[in-house]
């Protein structure tokens, strides 16, 4: 029998960069937070062919002092805890002390490291975990790492890199989390020359979001901001119409690290609601500050998952912040859009001002610090012309509280029908026009008009919102009404499935759907709530049994509103359905009076908005300036 030794300590740094280091990606994470450990304000990376050549991080953070430099690539030697107890009070993004004798071990490596009051800087080399070269140099205060060569020496590690496209999108990826987690820093990845991300570093994410989504993205980015005594939620979240087909776009990160957690993504999902198409996922950046004795970070060497205290009330709290977020916004479609794409922006919106909403409050803010109660001057005639036709705005200075009553101030507040007092009231909500009905088009769509333009409804769409709310309500009545089925329902089912079935019992009879025994694997339904309707009732209760089965871990709301969402389905009227004018408009009102007019239970839109200068310009009524700049004479 072979004796126990101990592995030599090149060897052992290898296998645990089996845990650390998977691909580029891995190197770049773990250098770019040691960057960000060592506070640095702008982090360049530089890739040559993706990575899989040459990775450069280079960064202005605090260096590394001279006699450290070979400390810092012996396997667990950190600046960052010193006993148990820091442990569990991380606040750092590494601690492990594993990245840099990981890295090294599969790859050459060079590191050049100066203080901010060093004399030198010190360039130290090591290949494959074995020291070429310690040795001072000139350099800046900073670091700049370079790995190259990686998995040189583990080939069979090297034939499961992909193609370098995807190991580009893989730190591309990353890197883009990072910068929306560190908004206050400027990150740079270049590859082969080419600069594929940069951000400002001026501390505001939706900046951070626009470098890493683009302009468009970015000016549909609603702000959400929610706390109790434990976490304190921030970010941004996308508009229902910014959507994508994968998860992977909501970013959650705890005390600015990136973690990839399916509940917290959940949370995220769950403060929309019904405002989601099925199958389509936001766009969010969501962070969390919380103390670090509420997450255990050391769960996996890469630190990306994670586990936390209090998870449930983490979870409402997103929701209920991403929830609050949304329902300030206006959340219908402009017509000349895709409902995939981002509406189109006015020229005269600004990125940090989405909103006339979100103006108004911030315009609002510094009256009332400055002003306090002061009255206003009246704006002049030309200037209230100059807002009334939406023209591009002038740049107003201020300079003096004074500045403030200014007619041009003032014509802003005429635009965005600002008051003091009535500041939060304005900014709480944005209501759905009164529509007045003008037809119906395939017996499909209504064409309705509103003070601000032409709307297409969704019949279909809209009454299954009505009958969703409606419903609803009566789902949540402590004495639901039932009401027996003239043929029992008999459901049959295999022995694993009948199992799952009979331990969620109580959340079906939650539901007002009670299953009783009837032999082996088999259930009957004898009676069913009453805002089931009368359509399709056996299918809509096998349905949700399925779901159920299907979905294991589904909570109770998200089955009952899954339920909900199907009979409300159900009940609506369908297309080429031919509607009376007095239909039409009831239909109309009732949608105006939902808490959520603008998607059906299923996340499609409702309703569709021309504005009135979207039609003045398809009727060309509304010239281009060139043309409008053109001589009779030519």
């Amino acid at each position: 029998m072979t004796r126990i030794h101990e592995l030599p300590e090149n060897l052992a740094n290898q296998i645990a960069a089996g845990e650390v280091i998977e691909r580029p990606a891995s190197v770049v994470k773990e250098l770019v937070e040691n960057a960000i450990d060592a506070h640095a304000q702008r982090i360049t990376v530089e890739l040559t062919d993706a990575g899989l050549k040459t990775i450069t991080v280079t960064d202005n953070g605090a260096g590394i002092a001279e006699e450290d430099v070979p400390v810092a690539f012996r396997r667990h030697a950190t600046s960052k805890i010193t006993d148990r107890t820091d442990l569990f009070r991380v606040h750092t993004l590494g601690f492990r002390g594993e990245a840099l004798p990981s890295i090294a071990s599969v790859a050459d490596v060079t590191l050049t490291t100066a203080t901010k009051d060093a004399q030198a800087a010190t360039t130290i080399h090591i290949k494959g975990g074995e020291q070429v070269a310690l040795e001072p140099t000139a350099h800046r205060p900073g670091t700049v790492v370079t790995v190259a060569g990686l998995f040189y020496n583990t080939p069979a590690r090297l034939k499961y890199l992909k193609s370098p496209a995807t190991e580009l999108a893989h730190t591309s990826d990353l890197l883009s989390r990072m910068a929306l987690g560190h908004p206050e820093i400027a990150f740079r990845l270049v590859n082969n020359g080419r600069t594929l991300l940069q951000t400002a570093g001026n501390g505001k994410m939706q900046q951070a979001i626009s470098a890493v989504y683009g302009v468009r993205v970015a000016r549909e980015m609603l702000a959400v901001d929610q706390q109790d005594l434990d976490f304190h939620v921030t970010g941004y979240v996308a508009k229902p119409t910014t959507t994508r087909a994968s998860k992977k776009y909501m970013t959650t990160l705890i005390n600015g690290r990136t973690v990839v957690n399916p509940v917290l993504r959940a949370a995220i999902q769950e403060g929309y609601g019904t405002k989601l198409m099925v199958g389509r996922f936001p766009i969010a950046a969501i962070n969390i500050q919380l103390d670090p004795l509420l997450v255990d970070v050391n769960v996996h060497p890469t630190k990306q998952e994670v586990r936390l205290s209090k998870e449930d009330q983490l979870e409402a709290l997103i929701a209920t912040a991403v929830r609050q977020g949304l329902a300030g916004a206006d959340l219908i479609p402009a017509a000349t859009v895709s409902p995939k794409e981002a509406p189109r922006v006015k020229r005269s919106e600004q990125l940090d001002f989405q909103t006339s909403v979100h103006a108004q409050t911030v315009r609002n803010r510094v009256h009332a610090a400055v002003m306090g109660n002061s009255s206003p001057v009246p704006a002049s005639p030309q200037e209230e012309r100059a807002v009334a036709t939406d023209e591009q705005p002038a740049v107003i200075t201020v300079k003096h509280r004074t500045d403030l009553t200014s007619p041009a101030m003032q014509a802003w507040d005429r635009h965005y029908q600002t008051n003091v007092t009535g500041a939060n009231e304005a900014a709480a909500s944005v209501h759905f026009p009164r529509l007045r009905y003008l037809g119906q088009a395939h017996g499909t769509y209504l064409l309705a008009e509103g003070d601000d333009g032409l709307y297409l409804i969704d019949q279909h769409a809209a009454h299954e919102r009505v009958k969703f709310e409606k419903i609803t309500t009566a789902a949540a009545n402590e004495h639901v009404a039932m009401q027996e089925l003239l043929v029992p329902v008999v459901l049959n089912y295999p022995a694993s499935d009948a199992l799952i079935v009979s331990e969620r019992m109580d959340d079906l009879n939650q539901l007002g759907l009670t299953l009783a025994d009837f032999g082996q694997n088999t259930f009957i339904v004898r009676e069913h709530p009453a805002w089931m309707g009368e359509t399709d009732v056996a299918e809509q209760i096998r349905t949700i049994v399925d779901t159920v089965i299907a979905h294991r871990n589904i909570t109770t709301a998200r089955l009952r509103e899954a339920a909900l969402a199907m009979a409300s389905c159900k009940q609506a009227i369908k297309a080429n359905h031919h509607l009376e004018p007095a239909q039409g408009q009831a239909l109309l009102d009732h949608l105006a009076e939902c808490t959520n007019p603008y998607n059906c239970p299923h996340g499609r839109p409702t309703t569709i908005h021309f504005t009135a200068s979207e039609l003045q310009r398809m009727f060309k009524r509304i010239q281009d300036p060139h043309h409008s700049k053109r001589s009779w004479n030519q």
